[in-house]
């Protein structure tokens, strides 16, 4: 059983590392501000889908670490080379296709070496 004040504080340490606000913060995952201020209350019990949206809209946040507190956040999995934390590539800058038929890209999906993925739709 997940303990609702650890999760909590946990919760709201998420919401700092990213320099958001529980409005900002709600917004970001697609809930309602309430079910934040409730949650970090102690009112009520984060649900599966609540923290599922946490895992899929912010990937350095581990479901182990989120759930039981134990692990590490921001995720830091190391590269099997090196030492060194690895961190997904930063996109900088626009990628332009050239079309050369009246097709249109329906789907983006993006596939990081942790396993998790990012889906864009058109």
């Amino acid at each position: 059983m997940i303990n609702t004040e650890a999760f909590a504080i946990r919760l709201q340490k998420v919401i700092d590392y990213y320099g958001e606000t529980a409005s900002s913060f709600a917004e970001q995952i697609g809930v309602q501000r309430s079910s934040i201020s409730h949650i970090l209350s102690g009112r009520n019990k984060p649900s599966l889908e609540f923290v599922l949206k946490i895992l899929s809209t912010f990937p350095e946040v581990e479901l182990y670490w989120l759930l039981n507190g134990k692990g590490d956040f921001p995720s830091t999995k190391k590269d099997s080379e090196s030492n060194e934390v690895s961190s997904p590539p930063v996109i900088e800058k626009k990628i332009e296709v050239e079309m050369k038929s009246d097709k249109t890209i329906e789907r983006i999906v993006i596939f990081y070496s942790d396993g998790s993925f990012k889906n864009f739709q058109n």
